[in-house]
Formats: C-alpha cells, sequence, structure tokens
C-alpha cells in the first residue's frame, strides 16, 4: 500500500543520508500488489523512488529546482520482473535444466547451475546428471545442511531451505542484524569532471566502470545509463549469462577484459583512472585478490565514487560466500514463510527476484548520492550493500496487507519506440517513475557481451 511504500523509502533514504525533506516531493500511483507473503509491490516501489530521489537531488545540484516524483507502484512491479517484449524472437531460458528446489531427507535445498563452473561443482558432488529427475534422485538420500556443505566446498552455489526463526538464530543471520542497509564511508575528494551533465540530464558524460554480474549491479547500471551515465560493462573473456543480457544491458557498452593478463591489468588501470564510478559485484575478496583492494583503487582514481554488492552481508562467516538472489531467498526465511503462506507443498518465493533489483536500485542510489557529494566539493564515498541486507528491510516490514491484485500489462504500459537490440527489435515497458524534468531514457539498445571496446566513449 502507499502508506508501506512511503515508509520503506523512508528507511531506505534515511540510509544512505538523504535529505528527509526530499521525501515531500514524491508521489505513489496505481493499486494492487503482487501476490506474496510479504509487501513485494512496496519494496520494488521504494527502491525505485529511492533512487529517484537520488536522481531528483542530483538534478537540483546541478541548478534546476526540486523536482516531483511519482512512482507508479503497478509499473515497478513488472520492472522487477523483466521490462523487454522481443517482437519475432524469444528471450533465452533464465535457468540452466538442473537448477531449482531438490526435497532432501529433512528439508529442501536449491542448486544455483546457470553458471558452467557452478554446475559441474554441483555435478562433481551428485553425479553428472543432466536432467531435474534424475538429479532430484540423486539429491533425495542426502540431509539438506550436508549437501549444501559439500557443493559449497566444492566452489558450487546451493542453499538449504530455512525459516525466519533459524535464520535469525544463524550464525551469519546473527551478524547481519548487526549491519546497516548500506555500509558507508567518505573520504576527502577531488573535483567531479563537467562533462556535459544538466538539470534535466543529470548523470551526462558521468563514467561507470560496470563490473557486475547478474542481477542486482547491471540493473543499477542500467538505471544509471538511463540518466545519462557514460556506462563500460567489463566481462572476462570466457564469463555468458545468456538468459539475461537482452534484459539488462540496455543503455550500456560492454566489452571483454581478463584482469588477470598482463594487458588486461594495463587496460584496467586506464579505464578506472579516467572513472567517476567503480560498480562491482565480485566476492568481498575477488579484486583485492587481483591487487586492487579499496586503497589501491583510491590510489588508481582519488575521487572514485567505489559501490559494491555481495550476497550475504559483509560481517560474518558467509561474507565470502557465493549467493544469488533466489539461494538467499531459501537461506534467509522467504522461501519458507512463502511456503507456509501458500500453503503449498514445495518452497515458494517471491514473485519476482526483488532482492536483486531491490538491491539494485538501492546501489544506483547510493551512487547518485556520492555524485552529489563529490559535486557539492564534500567528500567522494565508498557504499557496500548486500542481497541479504535487502531480504531483512523487506521481512522486517512484516507481511503482505491485503490487496486487490495487479491489473495485467496492456497495451498502454509499452513504450512506442522500437529498441534495435543485438537479437531482434523489441520494445520496453514504460518508466515505472517521472521525474519532472529529468526524462529516464537510454541512447543504446541492448548489445552482446564484448560488443564494443575497452575504451571511454
Amino acid at each position: 500500500m502507499t502508506s508501506h511504500a512511503r515508509n520503506l523509502t523512508a528507511i531506505a533514504w534515511q540510509a544512505l543520508g538523504g535529505e528527509p525533506g526530499l521525501l515531500n516531493s514524491m508521489e505513489f500511483s496505481s493499486e494492487g500488489a503482487l501476490p506474496s507473503a510479504f509487501a513485494v509491490t512496496d519494496m520494488a516501489s521504494a527502491a525505485i523512488a529511492t533512487a529517484a530521489l537520488a536522481a531528483a537531488e542530483l538534478a537540483q545540484q546541478r541548478g534546476g529546482k526540486i523536482p516531483d516524483i511519482t512512482v507508479d507502484r503497478r509499473l515497478a512491479s513488472f520492472w522487477f520482473a523483466w521490462s523487454l517484449r522481443p517482437e519475432g524472437w524469444e528471450l533465452p531460458a533464465p535457468w540452466d535444466p538442473i537448477a531449482g528446489d531438490y526435497p532432501c531427507t529433512d528439508g529442501w535445498i536449491r542448486l544455483h547451475t546457470n553458471a558452467p563452473h557452478h554446475r559441474i561443482a554441483a555435478q562433481t558432488i551428485l553425479g553428472a546428471h543432466v536432467d531435474k529427475k534424475s538429479m532430484a534422485q540423486a539429491v533425495r538420500p542426502w540431509k539438506k545442511h550436508k549437501l549444501e556443505t559439500a557443493v559449497v566446498d566444492a566452489g558450487g552455489c546451493a542453499a538449504e531451505m530455512l525459516s525466519l526463526a533459524q535464520w535469525r538464530e544463524h550464525p551469519q543471520g546473527r551478524a547481519l542484524a548487526n549491519e546497516p542497509l548500506a555500509h558507508i564511508e567518505a573520504f576527502n575528494t577531488t573535483p567531479l569532471p563537467d562533462r556535459g551533465a544538466t538539470p534535466s540530464r543529470p548523470l551526462a558524460g558521468v563514467r561507470v566502470l560496470d563490473l557486475t554480474r547478474v542481477l542486482a549491479g547491471p540493473v543499477a547500471s542500467r538505471f544509471l545509463a538511463g540518466l545519462g551515465a557514460d556506462v563500460l560493462r567489463l566481462d572476462p573473456p570466457d564469463w555468458d549469462e545468456p538468459g539475461v543480457i537482452p534484459e539488462v544491458t540496455l543503455g550500456k557498452r560492454c566489452a571483454r577484459l581478463d584482469l588477470k593478463s598482463a594487458q588486461g591489468r594495463k587496460t584496467f588501470e586506464a579505464l578506472l583512472a579516467q572513472a567517476d564510478v567503480l560498480l562491482h559485484g565480485y566476492r568481498a575478496d575477488a579484486l583485492d585478490r587481483l591487487g586492487y583492494n579499496a586503497a589501491a583503487r583510491r590510489g588508481l582514481s582519488p575521487g572514485l565514487i567505489d559501490v559494491s554488492l555481495c550476497a550475504y552481508g559483509w560481517t560474518g562467516p558467509w561474507a565470502l560466500r557465493r549467493g544469488f538472489d533466489s539461494l538467499v531467498q531459501m537461506s534467509c526465511g522467504i522461501a519458507d514463510a512463502g511456503q507456509h503462506w501458500k500453503q503449498a507443498a514445495q518452497p515458494t518465493p517471491l514473485p519476482v527476484q526483488a532482492l536483486d533489483h531491490g538491491t539494485g536500485y538501492l546501489l544506483a542510489a547510493a551512487v547518485i548520492r556520492g555524485l552529489t557529494q563529490r559535486l557539492n566539493g564534500t567528500h567522494s564515498i565508498r557504499a557496500r550493500l548486500s542481497l541479504a541486507r535487502t531480504a531483512m528491510l523487506l521481512t522486517d516490514a512484516g507481511a503482505t496487507q491485503a490487496e486487490p491484485p495487479l491489473e495485467k500489462e496492456n497495451f498502454f504500459d509499452i513504450a512506442s519506440s522500437i529498441e534495435a537490440t543485438g537479437w531482434g527489435n523489441a520494445r520496453r515497458l514504460k518508466p515505472p517513475i517521472n521525474i519532472q524534468g529529468v526524462p529516464l531514457y537510454w541512447t543504446l539498445p541492448a548489445r552482446p557481451l564484448g560488443a564494443a571496446e575497452a575504451v571511454w566513449a
């Protein structure tokens, strides 16, 4: 409901250090909600509203007036699923054939096998099964915690289903409870370069070096691109995520770079030295192990706005654990709560990947707030968020309140312009926000990974 969305927005905006008075410029429209044990539609609306507030604040700092903001709760819910509508072609399947939930002797476990090396890790433990029926037979004799540990130790991704109460007592759940929604550190800064930004296009010319993968980070950089940012996404030579690339590369240039090679490192350092923002979502110690810890990054780019995410939080025994939205939902009690809410026989996750999308818009908000502070000449920031802490924001808000279901998508929800993607023509949903005088639009269509050169525009 509108009041619930407003409350969640206020919590997120305060966590990012935003000016409370700006909340008065924000309104929500549309009724109805996605069916869920939790207030997913309000969460979607609040996360997008928080990013919109940050954009409005920056537009004001660029010389404009405080714009009014309207968030369409219905369109916000749709954008938390898929925004792209292909014409004459189909999106790739989003899941690997053996990814999914499986019953063990004492409960449920989820295997995440979309990446080839994660699939190999699961098959190393369970056998080279290539379909869910045979994989289910291999999983069934295991105890869920033992299997989770075995797959994770093999370099894979798995999560046993826990209840909300079990997660609160889990060592990682206890550590997470003491973390802020966003860890923010401030540093002395250098002036923000002026590359043609205006109040109506407040991120024009801002250089965002994007080292993120499915799905939260790419959602963040897509939003930044929609406000004019020059987003350069870098991926390793062998990385792919076909199920989501047409959805999330909108507005970006995507290049390949091997950070383990001498030439790749040289190129990366040159790019980073000219970047205004670094957005990264590797495991917490990945850049450190490559020799690019936080201090080294600031050394290469003294005014850098450094924003990152992880799966399970930045403290506790799982701070370095691999994770994805669907796994975090299993671990932190959401899938279990959904099963009880629906009275279902199997885990029931959220109707959309709300942890990914929600964290993505909060990451974007953190970046934009960092730009505002750097523009003011006060300081630059390092901000760190996590999927699990976003999940806590959702679950702490309590069970969903009764609302009618959202009206189904119709012709008027789709933008009229054609997007000539790298896979064929498509259309997008209309943006879920209206920031007065600050239109959200993208100048580059979605393209495959590696379609561009690793240089700034």
